[in-house]
């Protein structure tokens, strides 16, 4: 599978008829099989996606021209995307057994052009974790690594991107959950602008924050698919309804084109980075001035207000939207409660985990009367001066430069015993969800501990021909 590793090249080797769907199939179901330990996938669709490649290559044999842009693409979906017919659970019980009626709109364009979904994948309850820890399924291992976590809350997106199972996968990104997962694997993940990609048939977390992201081992496959799933959608009023690029045809870098990128000297500075990572990312830095191009430290005031207001405003919107998971109108109702009020208590108590019950907790209490101003209020104002600062930066400066994470992938269990050092490990990678923008993590060499070190790449709303081209030119640069 490692010489098939773009569709362009699948799609190739089908071609030449040295491939077929159905073949591609098998061998992703039996990498998946051969690293079940991983648990990366909580449900795999082995007869369904059999019956999808032969019935692909049976319209491929009888008219080639008949197949949608995706033919060849097998593609693994995180389990907060509705899938018809298919259970959706957000790695919860409280939707355990929970079968969707309809697809996500993202979901319904890939099948549409002849993607192969081959199963869902784990993650961390309603995408609220950094590590994969907390979900239903039991905990997703780092395949680099098995002692160490894959990052979250895609981290069974990342690791069935890393270890083979499939082309790409689609996760979701609120605050760097398929960036950070992607770098601890070392992968590469984009989030797009918010609302670059309807996010109907997503289960919300933060509304405000949540955007489809896509994982895989190519800028190329990320482009193609990005192209198919993004644009209008009258089911998502928050969508944008900007002309599509034709990402593919945009992805060669003018190398005569010479491009200013920022980054934070508080970033490279912060104490709690690990030194072989500031130390890959400067020289990252000083190979990018060496083709000519501008790299500058710039001042950021704002980073360390970020993981707070974050947390403000995440909280109190995830305590709304989780707020319809009852026990009443749908979801897990409690066998042993006896009264209306005790089905309620109950069933949320026995179907969310602790993390999503300490951060439904939380944001309650920002929403409650007398804290509003104080907390949800001012995190707002913090947003928006972040966004100001941000957009600043990127009138001067084409992208924005700065590590994925503060450390390498950590120990199983580490982050349970302290879940604050688990919201600090998202400080670099907020900053995208709190201003919009899109973002992009790249792979950029290993630690002495063996594990991937990654770094991110952002610049203005709607910039993902720029981000997806100047990512294809520094995986090239540092191969």
């Amino acid at each position: 599978m490692s010489k098939n590793t773009t569709l362009q090249q699948i799609q190739s080797a089908i071609q030449s008829g040295d491939l077929t769907c159905v073949e591609l199939v098998n061998t992703y179901l039996a990498q998946i099989q051969k690293t079940s330990d991983l648990n990366a996938y909580v449900e795999v669709f082995e007869e369904e996606a059999i019956a999808k490649a032969k019935a692909l290559d049976t319209k491929y044999k009888n008219d080639p021209t008949s197949v949608g842009k995706l033919f060849g693409m097998v593609v693994s979906i995180k389990d907060v995307l509705c899938y018809k017919d298919h259970q959706v659970t957000g790695a919860s019980k409280i939707l355990e057994d929970f079968t969707s009626l309809y697809s996500a709109t993202a979901i319904e364009r890939i099948v549409n052009e002849d993607a192969i979904i081959i199963g869902r994948v784990n993650c961390d309850q309603f995408g609220m974790g950094s590590t994969n820890e907390n979900s239903v399924y039991g905990v997703t291992k780092n395949g680099i690594d098995p002692t160490k976590v894959p990052g979250g809350s895609s981290g069974g997106s990342a690791v069935s991107v890393q270890m083979d199972t499939c082309l790409v996968s689609l996760g979701t990104d609120t605050g760097g959950s398929v960036r950070q997962p992607a770098g601890f694997c070392g992968v590469i993940g984009l989030k797009p602008t918010y609302g670059r990609i309807s996010r109907y048939g997503l289960l919300a977390y933060a509304s405000s924050f949540d955007q489809i992201g896509i994982i895989s081992k190519s800028v190329e496959n990320i482009a193609t698919i990005l192209e198919v799933m993004a644009g209008a959608d009258e089911f998502d009023s928050t969508v944008s309804s900007k002309l599509v690029p034709n990402y593919i045809q945009e992805l060669d870098f003018d190398t005569n084109k010479k491009v200013k990128i920022a980054y934070f000297d508080t970033a490279l500075n912060h104490p709690s980075i690990d030194p072989e990572i500031k130390d890959q990312t400067t020289q990252l830095i000083e190979k990018i001035k060496g083709e000519g191009h501008t790299v500058e430290a710039v001042p950021f005031e704002y980073l360390d207000y970020i993981i707070p207001a974050y947390y403000v405003l995440t909280t109190a919107e995830a305590s709304s939207n989780l707020s319809r998971y009852d026990g009443i109108r749908y979801g897990h109702r409690s066998k042993a409660a006896t009264n209306l009020e005790e089905t309620y208590k109950m069933s949320r108590t026995e179907g969310f985990s602790t993390e999503v019950k300490r951060r439904i907790m939380l944001g309650t209490f920002v929403l409650s009367a007398g804290y509003y101003d104080a907390y949800y209020g001012k995190a707002q104002k913090v947003r928006r001066l972040i966004q100001d600062r941000t957009n600043e930066i990127l009138n001067d400066y084409d992208f924005i430069l700065m590590p994925v994470a503060p450390t390498t992938a950590w120990d199983l269990g580490q982050s349970l015993e302290d879940p604050v050092a688990m919201y600090l490990a998202d400080i670099f990678t907020v900053q995208a969800n709190m201003t919009g923008m899109p973002a992009i993590a790249l792979p950029i060499g290993t630690h002495s501990s063996g594990l991937p070190i990654g770094v991110q790449l952002m610049n203005k709303h709607f910039g993902e021909s720029e981000l997806l081209s100047i990512s294809k030119y520094l995986i090239n640069l540092l191969k």
